[in-house]
């Protein structure tokens, strides 16, 4: 397969202006490429520098996150980031263009990708949230958002086109995962069985507001698909409340899902902060944005061709990693991933504001983010990567090394995911023994006992068919 024709060159830099009113124009896909190349090469304000660091570090003030809470801004945009407006960070740039995205799926061994870079190239990618533009939010972000105060120009244009215009398969609001996913990325010289080193740069809100949704059948206290409650807890205490499921209309506008529209303020010390209202006052808590989904290819295509596949659904993480889900993963973060399709295939969704470990309602913060990636290949043998990357999804933070448990990480989402989060535990435990021997050289015995004594282990979360676990083990213990 030739990438050489969406293979990103230098070129004299487009304007922004320019380039949003491009995608306004509609032009296809390797045009709208070609001009965001051109707005991206040689004009990163990264480039190798040090990463951007968002609210404190990694992770703000989560444990190993590197740093206290409220520590470094998070702007909050007055106006929208729109396509190709404004700061890009990157040495190229990716828009989410409706024929260059998957809604709801991820890309296959072999995809077409929508970019090619050279190994230790810096991505900027315009990632686009799902909230608001559902079906059961109506698939018309301008009404939906416009019913909570935003003017039709505080909605980002790509959010819009991809609700009116995504055509690339038939969308099913009950079978199809939610996310909207950008790439692939082909990264040159990466072959199965080397790892992607996926650093995460920077974080920028694209709009001052997320949206937090729970939705019936879903979340921690969902019903149950023979309309009983979950295991240790009645039928009353089941969220959205019972008598609100509406999922027998068939109309997902009457479903009863939930969600929770949540404006970014300005928060103190240059922090910012999602609000909540509450009977006489609100809630305010601070933003620390970061990527659920970050992958590499990992299944086959279809057989039959097209992009819809029970392997492929953008809902649970695999070993590829995807909707990893895992809140320490922001700017300032390491995310290795095992490689298994040529070029690794990199692609991203799922952009939060913010998310609790466990993510109990279903969504976290949701809101889309201009993020900035640095994609290198690590070869197997280089010591590039820990050798457990080689084969499993692998984090790590400027204070901490995140080893990832997952249920079912090669599991088919068609109802059979293993959703034990005991067995996510133990892998976590497992791979955080092989990382500790592997490549700190502690005995494994001391490395239980040290596990025990002195790392946590955190649910990453209990809401994507298979969960998920992660430890954080402190580099300071091993200085």
């Amino acid at each position: 397969m030739k990438h050489d024709a969406l293979s990103a060159q230098p070129a004299p830099r487009t304007t922004a202006p320019e380039t949003a009113d491009l995608l306004r124009r509609g032009l296809g896909r390797r045009s709208l490429l070609t001009a965001a190349a051109a707005l991206g090469a040689g004009g990163g304000l990264l480039g190798s520098a040090a990463p951007a660091f968002a609210k404190g570090g990694p992770g703000g003030g989560r444990p190993g996150g590197g740093g206290p809470a409220g520590g470094v801004r998070v702007e909050v945009p007055k106006t929208p980031l729109q396509p190709g407006a404004g700061r890009i960070d990157g040495e190229h740039y990716l828009p989410s263009e409706p024929d260059a995205v998957r809604w709801g799926y991820l890309p296959a061994a072999g995809a077409e990708p929508v970019l090619q870079v050279r190994s230790g190239a810096t991505v900027t990618v315009d990632t686009v949230s799902h909230e608001g533009i559902l079906e059961d939010q109506g698939r018309d972000p301008v009404a939906w958002f416009g019913e909570h105060g935003v003017p039709a120009s505080g909605v980002l244009e790509d959010a819009v086109a991809i609700a009116a215009g995504y055509s690339r398969h038939e969308r099913r609001f009950d079978v199809d995962g939610p996310h909207v996913v950008t790439g692939p990325v082909f990264v040159e010289g990466a072959q199965p069985g080397d790892v992607l080193k996926v650093e995460t740069l920077s974080a920028l809100l694209r709009v001052p507001y997320g949206v937090v949704s729970s939705r019936h059948g879903k979340g921690a206290l969902a019903r149950t698909r023979d309309g009983g409650a979950p295991a240790g807890i009645s039928l009353e205490e089941v969220m959205p409340p019972v008598g609100t499921d509406g999922r027998a209309t068939g109309d997902p506008t009457r479903y009863g899902n939930v969600s929770v529209f949540t404006p970014a303020e300005a928060g103190p010390g240059g922090s910012a902060v999602g609000t909540m209202p509450r009977t006489g006052g609100r809630i305010a808590f601070p933003l620390d944005p970061f990527m659920g989904m970050m992958g590499v290819a990992r299944f086959p295509a279809p057989a039959g061709g097209g992009l819809v596949d029970p392997a492929l659904d953008s809902v649970p993480p695999t070993l590829g990693g995807g909707n990893i889900d895992v809140g320490l993963l922001g700017p300032g973060s390491t995310f290795y991933l095992p490689v298994a399709a040529e070029g690794a295939l990199f692609h991203t969704g799922d952009p939060h504001f913010a998310m609790g470990d466990g993510e109990a309602a279903l969504t976290a913060v949701e809101g889309s983010l201009r993020t900035t990636f640095r994609l290198t290949v690590c070869t197997k043998g280089s010591g590039d990567a820990p050798a457990l990357a080689h084969r499993y999804p692998f984090g790590e933070t400027d204070a901490a090394w995140v080893p990832i448990g997952l249920s079912d990480p090669d599991g088919i989402a068609d109802g059979t995911q293993g959703t034990d989060l005991d067995v996510a535990a133990r892998r976590a435990v497992v791979n955080a023994l092989d990382f500790l021997e592997e490549e700190l050289g502690v005995e494994r015995a001391v490395a239980y006992a040290y596990l025990s004594a002195a790392a946590d282990f955190v649910v990453s979360q209990l809401v994507d068919r298979t969960v998920g676990v992660h430890g954080v083990i402190p580099k300071a213990h091993f200085a």
